[in-house]
């Protein structure tokens, strides 16, 4: 299946600004690219690639005053199948756990374990340990948040979240790696393409999403609280401990996102 995914995002600027955008595909996935995904801008202004700590690859710029328009575009060769499940997967001791997972573990921006602990216990310490543990916290929270783009807010965590029970596919991802620390099981927040192929229509608007990985079984496994059942052409842009590490774009100045587009599609035939 070849997959053409891209956004288009339009900024008002007062003033020059500098900025980090993150908005290529990943490069686990860098091998199925048809085309390197370039960031473009209008007006052009030279772009500098840089990889993260985490080791995603990022884009910084200086924009001019007035407006600028960032820009990427590919095709994705995919398998086409849905996301996979492992229900037999094992929760790793913390002891036995590789040392570059720990960092999942800890609370962070968006994430506060110390808050949470004592809830995802009285919730979820009863249930069996591994994939079905993680399955619980991700029905759960997919029922108790309820999705709106008109619920969207920047600065929303994860105990924030649970207390107003209304968010975004950021703020889905975000309480389940919560529940998922406390319970000693690493989780890490994703950014990226999902697609509606294969679901039936009307479709939503496309937009970027959010979803977790977590660490079972000696591997990372997709899970996605948001839309709690597999998706086909799901793309990996980058990963971080939440969604301070991995802004789709960062503006180091005042800034008014003014037109916002993206897209996933399945590409037919001989078509770019």
């Amino acid at each position: 299946m070849r997959i053409r995914v891209g956004c288009k995002m339009t900024y008002e600027l007062g003033q020059v600004t500098p900025m980090i955008a993150i908005l290529n595909v990943h490069s686990s996935r860098v091998s199925d690219l048809e085309r390197p995904d370039y960031l473009t801008t209008t007006p052009s202004v030279p772009v500098e690639g840089y990889r993260d700590s985490f080791g995603n690859w990022c884009n910084r710029l200086v924009a001019p005053p007035g407006g600028l328009t960032l820009k990427t575009e590919t095709v994705v060769r995919d398998t086409g199948r849905w996301d996979t499940t492992d229900p037999k997967a094992e929760q790793v001791q913390i002891q036995n756990l590789p040392a570059e997972t720990l960092l999942f573990l800890l609370g962070s921006r968006y994430c506060e374990t110390d808050r949470l602990s004592d809830v995802a216990w009285r919730l979820f310490g009863t249930t069996p340990l591994g994939w079905t543990r993680v399955q619980a916290i991700c029905d759960y929270v997919h029922d108790h948040i309820t999705f709106g783009y008109e619920y969207s807010r920047a600065t929303r965590t994860a105990a924030e979240a649970y207390d107003e029970r209304q968010g975004v596919c950021r703020d889905y991802a975000h309480l389940a790696l919560t529940f998922c620390r406390c319970l000693n099981i690493p989780a890490r927040y994703c950014t990226g393409y999902i697609s509606d192929i294969g679901l039936p229509p009307p479709h939503a608007p496309q937009d970027f999403a959010a979803w977790i990985e977590v660490f079972l079984g000696g591997t990372w496994h997709t899970f996605d609280p948001r839309n709690n059942d597999p998706r086909i052409g799901r793309i990996l842009i980058a990963r971080g401990r939440d969604a301070a590490d991995v802004p789709l774009t960062l503006t180091f100045g005042p800034s008014t996102l003014v037109d916002f587009r993206v897209t996933t599609e399945e590409v037919t035939g001989s078509d770019f």
